[in-house]
């Protein structure tokens, strides 16, 4: 694939949910805060982090580019989806009770990630931890193999040029 045109920042919501493109580092805590509600017994979290090696080879760091406003329509469907299927088919096996996810957000960096700096990062709020679980798993894959966001890594000792875009990461 060819270099995907630059990036711009954005985000989406709609109710219950979010969705995030940013250059910035991503702020954890405020993330975690933006999906509290008193009635979530459950807050479960994704943090994907630029990791130093890939197949043996050491990675100096990421970078991410998305066609923004498809890849924050396609993030902000898979989070209704998910948790659409999540209420009408998972009855909580302690309650009885039809899931509820209450909030779920995805926030995503675009541009240069560093080693050891989140990627993205999806919080989900629940009454009961099972169903924020599953949401977060979902929703993770998900956007792996369909949102409009490629990643590029690069290697130490390789000519940056060498770098290829990988869609569906």
């Amino acid at each position: 694939m060819d270099n995907p045109s630059v990036s711009v920042d954005g985000h989406l919501e709609t109710e219950n949910c979010m969705s995030v493109l940013t250059h910035e580092p991503l702020d954890i805590a405020k993330i975690v805060a933006s999906v509290g509600d008193d009635a979530a017994g459950a807050t479960a979290v994704f943090i994907g982090t630029t990791r130093n090696s890939f197949k043996g080879k050491v990675v100096t760091r990421l970078e991410y580019q998305a066609y923004t406003k498809l890849a924050l329509k396609t993030m902000n469907d898979i989070l209704q989806l998910v948790l659409r299927s999540l209420h009408q088919t998972s009855p909580n096996p302690v309650s009885g009770a039809i899931a509820n996810i209450l909030h779920a957000t995805i926030h995503h960096r675009i541009g240069e990630v560093p080693v050891g700096e989140p990627s993205i990062v999806i919080a989900v709020s629940s009454p009961h931890r099972s169903e924020a679980f599953t949401a977060c798993e979902q929703i993770l894959e998900e956007v792996k193999t369909k949102a409009q966001v490629w990643k590029r890594e690069y290697y130490e000792g390789e000519p940056e040029e060498t770098a290829v875009w990988k869609e569906n990461y």
